[in-house]
């Protein structure tokens, strides 16, 4: 019997990289799975349940919850992927890029957290999976806005667990090293000359088996941090 028959997931982000290999993985093992993106058209497509949503736009954020609330249920998984990378230089950095990166990195993943959880502890159960990334635990150069949304992500992520434990529901940090998705397509060989070549990264869809094996995982067990990073 697969895993997560009877089951259903919310992925956002997922028109693209990780974001979109996370719901075809789910789907594998049976769950249902609703995917988010900004691009996605509403309905039924190969299988999905389709919903557009800006997660950067707390607003919108919160009538998707109830949406998915009213119309499908409560998720039994939340897969919280959407997110923005953008390698600047501090003193080329300006703060209205990083209120640009916070509204997806931090506050959309809020957002989205506050529509959903509590009717994940009513029910008693429940898993919420964050995308973190290296950069949520290390400093890089050129790296100091994202650096800040993924620590204040992993802040968000270490404060829910505390404050829900014992609840049902569970809490999972998953932080990649360097992954080949198109956030790097802009970037010349020479700019990744301090990181490593694409050819040599994490594959989207390696991340995406992580997501899954966290997913797949009994209700008594928790994986708080999952690590990992190319070789």
């Amino acid at each position: 019997m697969k895993a997560l028959v009877g089951r259903l997931a919310l992925v956002t982000g997922a028109s693209r990289g990780i974001g979109a290999e996370t719901p075809a993985s789910l789907a594998r093992s049976g769950a249902r799975v609703v995917r988010v993106a900004r691009s996605l058209e509403p309905g039924t497509h190969d299988g999905f349940d389709d919903l557009p949503c800006d997660m950067s736009d707390p607003a919108a954020v919160a009538s998707l919850a109830a949406t998915v609330l009213a119309s499908l249920g409560t998720p039994d998984i939340v897969v919280s992927i959407a997110g923005v990378f953008e390698r600047i230089a501090f003193e080329h950095a300006s703060v209205e890029t990083l209120q640009q990166h916070l509204a997806v990195n931090l506050v959309g993943p809020f957002a989205l957290a506050r529509g959903l959880l509590p009717a994940m502890r009513a029910r008693g159960s429940g898993l919420h999976i964050s995308l973190g990334s290296i950069a949520d635990h290390n400093g890089f150069s050129k790296n100091s806005i994202y650096s800040a949304t993924k620590y204040g992500l992993r802040g968000l992520h270490e404060s829910l667990s505390a404050e829900y434990r014992g609840s049902g529901v569970r809490f999972t940090l998953v932080s990649p090293g360097p992954t080949d998705t198109a956030v790097w397509d802009s970037a010349s060989a020479e700019s990744l000359a301090d990181i490593r070549q694409r050819s040599t990264m994490l594959r989207a869809g390696d991340v995406a088996e992580a997501i899954h094996f966290v997913a797949t995982r009994p209700s008594h067990v928790i994986i708080d941090w999952l690590r990992m990073g190319p070789v």
